[in-house]
């Protein structure tokens, strides 16, 4: 039983603003820490319900902020930037994925630390006219891969975005949002216990040959980015895209996860909260 954990940082327990998150943030050691302990209490929960091998991988900004020393030495670290492709080694050998620390979608109301890959650069991202956060992106993506999203953990926000996405998968919600720079936090030994125990739960569901939501998987995939500045939308322009409007592009492609070939790695590359 092969698990492989995608690892966020704006939705791990206790952390509810830019300071935990921003490498130049003064709260930003506090954040590797707890990130980290919450990716230990994941990979915890995996290994307990009986799964033999676990890759962590951190996706927060240009990866690097989970404590490689104090990481489960159980676990396997991906970390570097930028990966190609977005999930290495997530492929049908893998059973399972967790979606750990994500945020809500840009615009979700009272979401804690809400955005969309680029809180500086991206006021909207659509799928075939539908919008998506970074939840959907990554749950697409796996699925393309074969590999169900098992569960997420983050806000109350992203727990609903989860529920709605993929119904059935486990969420542990370790904050309430009540707006973008605040929350309404568990401690962070009370988040990673539930974190801990919807981990075990769904790798427990999966070996007892339950099975997950996949979300569909559009072919082809017509991609809309809305920048929240013209300049920005007037750079993406020059990538091959079409122009819709002064703030809006559009993209084509064979399948979601190729966007990290296309128009993702010549512009817009995640900026930070």
């Amino acid at each position: 039983m092969k698990i492989f954990i995608a690892v966020d940082m704006e939705g791990i327990s206790g952390i509810n603003c830019p300071d935990y998150v921003l490498s130049t943030g003064k709260l930003y050691s506090a954040g590797q820490r707890l990130m980290t302990e919450d990716a230990n209490a994941a990979v915890r929960g995996a290994f307990d319900a009986g799964a033999d091998e676990v890759i962590v991988a951190d996706v927060h900004g240009g990866s690097g902020n989970i404590l490689v020393e104090q990481l489960d030495p159980r676990a396997l670290l991906l970390a570097g930037s930028p990966y190609k492709p977005r999930f290495p080694f997530l492929d049908e050998s893998v059973n399972g994925m967790f979606l750990l620390g994500y945020h809500a979608m840009a615009g979700t109301l009272y979401a804690n630390l809400e955005h969309t890959m680029t809180s500086a650069v991206w006021h909207k991202f659509c799928v075939n006219g539908k919008a998506y956060g970074e939840l959907g992106i990554d749950a697409e993506i796996s699925a393309e891969c074969g590999v169900p999203v098992i569960m997420a953990s983050g806000d109350d926000k992203l727990c609903k975005e989860a529920a709605a996405w993929l119904p059935g998968v486990e969420t542990a919600m370790v904050k309430q949002g009540l707006g973008r720079q605040s929350a309404l936090c568990l401690s962070p030994e009370r988040g990673r216990r539930i974190v801990y125990e919807k981990a075990k739960a769904a790798v427990t569901r999966l070996i007892n040959g339950e099975k997950f939501y996949f979300p569909e998987t559009p072919s082809p995939a017509v991609v809309q980015i809305t920048y929240k500045h013209v300049p920005d939308a007037d750079a993406a322009s020059l990538h091959g895209t079409k122009r819709l409007d002064g703030y809006t592009v559009e993209s084509v492609y064979r399948r979601l996860s190729d966007l990290y070939s296309g128009l993702w790695k010549e512009y817009g590359a995640e900026q930070l909260i």
